[in-house]
């Protein structure tokens, strides 16, 4: 007989593969632990009323759509590869894996962004979203289906490919270049429609994505503290883009200020300089674990 679940369990997918570790780290960062067990693809979840269950991406978007997972994360291209999206709630785009499914072929038969044959054999694992590609550029083209390792079809068996590609290398790696773009993708938190009308899943959906969020924030900010004097309190805070309004507080025998502010990482160096410029001194930056706004 099949393993039934508690009806009040929330049913979480986690993915297998290319964006597993993305994932893990981000729920790691989010407070939640994720623990392999002997089984291998239940892991103990440390989320309460969670249970967790390790599938390919592919098979979480069919789960989903069937109301067997309530949540799980997939990109969102094999979301619209397999004709699903309105069967699905996006709670959260996580940002993480961002990839392109992108067409590329040999050079010597691209020219100004288009194939110079006039017929053409075009591999890919994405059917649904290559043949309407296939449509809409109005190519005379032959489709094949590929189950992996897409970039070493041509030129033997295949004229032009329809991949994913993150930063490209593996396709200029077998001599092909890249001469259109379907489609860009994240990795993305679902919801079955079922769990969102349910108000105890759909509220868990949505704790899980604030503290996703959370972790997401924190890895873009980093706290700074410093002190300056009275005097120079309003110019030194004039340097801060911080979220809201910095933290303030006066130091011993009224010596000055202590600020305190969650500042962007990227901006870090430029801020530290104009600090000090302007009277900032002790200097103390920290990282972040979460921020929930």
């Amino acid at each position: 007989m099949p393993r039934t679940t508690d009806p009040g369990t929330i049913r979480l997918a986690l993915p297998k593969g290319r964006m597993e570790a993305g994932v893990m780290a981000l729920l790691a960062e989010a407070g939640v632990r994720v623990a392999s067990t002997a089984r291998g693809y239940r892991p103990a979840i440390s989320l309460p009323g969670f249970e967790a269950k390790v599938l390919k991406p592919q098979n979480i978007i069919e789960m989903l759509a069937a109301g067997s997972r309530d949540l799980g994360f997939a990109g969102s291209d094999w979301v619209e590869e397999l004709g699903l999206k309105d069967a699905l709630v996006e709670v959260y785009d996580t940002g993480l894996d961002p990839v392109r499914l992108v067409a590329a072929a040999p050079a010597a038969i691209v020219r100004d962004g288009r194939l110079t044959k006039p017929s053409v054999v075009v591999a890919s694992e994405f059917e649904r979203l290559t043949t309407r590609w296939i449509a809409d550029r109005r190519l005379d083209a032959r489709f094949v289906r590929t189950f992996g390792a897409t970039e070493v079809f041509p030129p033997e068996d295949a004229d032009c490919i329809v991949d994913i590609a993150a930063s490209g290398a593996t396709l200029a790696a077998n001599g092909l270049i890249v001469f259109d773009e379907l489609a860009r993708s994240t990795t993305r938190l679902y919801a079955s429609a079922a769990a969102m009308r349910d108000p105890a899943k759909r509220e868990a959906a949505d704790q899980l994505a604030m503290l996703l969020k959370g972790a997401a924030e924190a890895r873009r900010r980093v706290m700074i503290e410093f002190n300056v004097p009275s005097d120079r309190l309003e110019n030194a805070v004039e340097a801060l883009p911080c979220m809201r309004e910095p933290t303030i507080a006066t130091l011993h025998h009224g010596a000055g200020y202590a600020v305190k502010a969650a500042v962007p990482r990227d901006d870090l160096p430029r801020i530290i300089v104009s600090i000090k410029k302007r009277g900032g001194s002790d200097i103390v930056v920290t990282t972040l674990s979460q921020i929930v706004a």
